[in-house]
């Protein structure tokens, strides 16, 4: 059934990241119709001699994929949060869970498909089946520490794809800076030293150069300040569901 789970994420992932490129590919056409001077230049340079392959719309597109994963793993966090609302376990003051008692709650933590593959409902189900196997709380306990450690773990690891984004983007604008700063010296190689336009062609060329760096930080920052919003979400809902558990499971065992 992991697997299963695993198999749709991936499928999820793949989905939102066409639609990040449709979106920015719509994007695109609006900018290229309604955009003109200085905001033309900075954000998809129609002058270039490649256009429309330009670095800035490479960006754009890579940009609108790396926001696709920031809408899965959003998606996904809202999930956890909303596993946390539901009742899996007892959560009054007096209730003692003996093994015999264990079976019903492990059926209501597996018994939803869509949220097998939830924090909550996976150290539900583990402690509830090392406590039956070994009729220890310290053991149970151990297992529930160690599985938010490697839950954690598991949490950054689908972050990778999103940390490579951010590293590609101000990557790709300070290759379009480089190939920016050739084309201008390359342009004015056969212009004369003393030509009073030859200062202001290379300016606006150089101008023009730099924005692809200007606007991959700009885009970089707000990837990066997403990210780390909805990777704190996801986190805390691990922690949550911890605390859930050692609350409402691992104090409650009653070991004879």
């Amino acid at each position: 059934m992991r697997k299963l789970d695993l198999e749709g994420d991936s499928e999820t992932r793949i989905i939102g990241a066409l639609i990040g490129v449709f979106f920015s590919i719509a994007l695109l056409l609006v900018f290229h119709f309604l955009l003109e001077g200085i905001a033309e230049r900075l954000l998809i340079d129609r002058n270039f001699a490649t256009y429309p392959l330009t670095v800035q719309n490479v960006m754009w597109v890579v940009f609108a994929i790396g926001f696709s994963e920031l809408w899965v793993r959003h998606t996904v966090s809202n999930r956890e949060m909303s596993v946390l609302r539901r009742q899996f376990l007892p959560e009054d003051r007096e209730t003692v869970l003996r093994s015999e008692d264990l079976g019903h709650y492990y059926q209501l933590s597996i018994r939803d498909e869509s949220t097998q593959d939830c924090f909550l409902t996976r150290l539900i189900a583990r402690v509830i089946l090392q406590f039956q196997s070994s009729r220890s709380v310290d053991q149970s306990n151990a297992l529930l520490n160690s599985s938010i450690e490697l839950y954690h773990h598991e949490v950054d690891l689908r972050y990778n794809m999103l940390r490579y984004i951010v590293w590609l983007i101000p990557t790709l604008g300070f290759l379009g800076t480089v190939i920016g700063i050739a084309i201008a010296l390359e342009g004015i190689a056969d212009m004369r030293p003393d030509d009073a336009t030859l200062l202001r062609v290379l300016t606006t060329k150089l101008g023009t150069a730099f924005f692809t760096t200007l606007l991959a930080l700009a885009m970089s920052g707000i990837l990066v300040f997403l990210m780390h919003i909805v990777q704190g979400r996801e986190e805390r809902a691990l922690n949550l569901s911890g605390q859930y558990c050692l609350d409402n499971l691992i104090n409650r065992l009653y070991e004879r």
